[in-house]
């Protein structure tokens, strides 16, 4: 069978073992190129081999790194220190990541937590009059900072003592 003979969807087909350019990278894994250069940067274990002319050539196991990489920031709501920690602990490798959200989502804190009821009110009232005297804002922040450096030196004084 010759060249031409080749079926056009398998004469695209790359084999599971061979490596893959930046661009093809990012198109199976649907995160654009500048961001999986970002993550080599954020994620010392993500390291393509580097040809001539700097070109990116990623193995087989980097995909799936780079995968579960995508999908702890993505999917599971990790940041990327939270995904680092995570890389650091498993000795540079993402297993068992479905495991790993109930964790995750056990350990966030709902933003509704707790109830609103002793929260304090605004009203359009509480908004500041544009045209208040300067002085007297002025005299209320001085007064703010006094305060706050009072506090301030209150928790030095506990803290030293």
């Amino acid at each position: 069978m010759s060249d031409t003979e080749i079926p056009l969807a398998r004469k695209n087909q790359k084999s599971p073992d061979a490596f893959r350019t930046i661009s093809e990278v990012a198109e199976e894994l649907d995160v654009p190129q500048h961001v999986l250069r970002f993550w080599e940067t954020k994620f010392t274990v993500v390291k393509p081999l580097k040809r001539g002319g700097g070109r990116r050539y990623y193995r087989p196991a980097d995909v799936e790194l780079i995968r579960g990489i995508r999908d702890l920031l993505y999917t599971h709501g990790f940041t990327i220190k939270g995904a680092q920690k995570l890389l650091k602990e498993q000795g540079g490798k993402i297993e068992n990541i479905e495991a790993l959200a109930p964790k995750k989502a056990a350990q966030a804190t709902p933003l509704a937590a707790e109830p609103l009821e002793n929260a304090p009110s605004f009203t359009p009232e509480d908004e500041p009059d544009p045209e208040a005297d300067s002085a007297r804002s002025s005299d209320k922040f001085e007064e703010g900072l006094r305060n706050a450096l009072k506090d301030l030196k209150e928790l030095r004084a506990l803290l030293e003592g």
